[in-house]
């Protein structure tokens, strides 16, 4: 998997430390309510498409690269959908790098391409019902939301919130 200059850049001076990252999840819907994922390369689980914003770059740019990159399709960016973060969106890679990525959701609709994956990041692509990804080997995020993110086509869904104040 290609490591951008930038994560290169903070590698050198942190290590293997945990890093937190924005980045964006690509949510693309057909016209039977299923929903797109791609199955990454380095681990055979099942995500949206999506990746790091990288600096300068607006999450929504960073939606359609990242869906061209990994799926072919070229893509307009619609609404938010949600925001997820927690301890379901770190990431452990083989070399011991470790992330905890904060996810940008972004409904888009397909306006051009074919759906193909890049053999880079990822080795298939397919759009699934509710029922059928229940059944997937989803990425950690992706399964601890995964009822939300089905559920958000019609608006934006967050986690409900457990923070609270402390006793006085």
């Amino acid at each position: 998997m290609p490591i951008s200059p930038y994560i290169r850049q903070l590698r050198a001076r942190v290590g293997h430390s945990r890093l937190l990252l924005p980045s964006v999840s690509v949510h693309l819907f057909d016209t039977d309510d299923r929903l797109l994922l791609v199955r990454q390369q380095d681990d055979d689980m099942w995500s949206t498409p999506g990746g790091l914003v990288e600096p300068d770059e607006h999450p929504a740019d960073a939606a359609v690269r990242e869906a061209w990159e990994e799926t072919g399709l070229l893509v307009r960016p619609e609404c938010l959908l949600g925001v997820y973060g927690g301890p379901e969106c770190v990431v452990r890679y083989a070399n011991g790098d470790e992330v905890q990525y904060v996810l940008t959701a972004i409904g888009a609709a397909v306006i051009g391409g074919a759906p193909r994956p890049d053999g880079e990041e990822t080795n298939a692509v397919r759009y699934w019902s509710h029922a059928e990804a229940r059944d997937l080997a989803l990425a950690s995020w992706l399964r601890a939301h995964l009822t939300l993110v089905y559920a958000g086509r019609s608006g934006a869904a967050f986690t409900s919130p457990t923070w609270r104040p402390p006793a006085e």
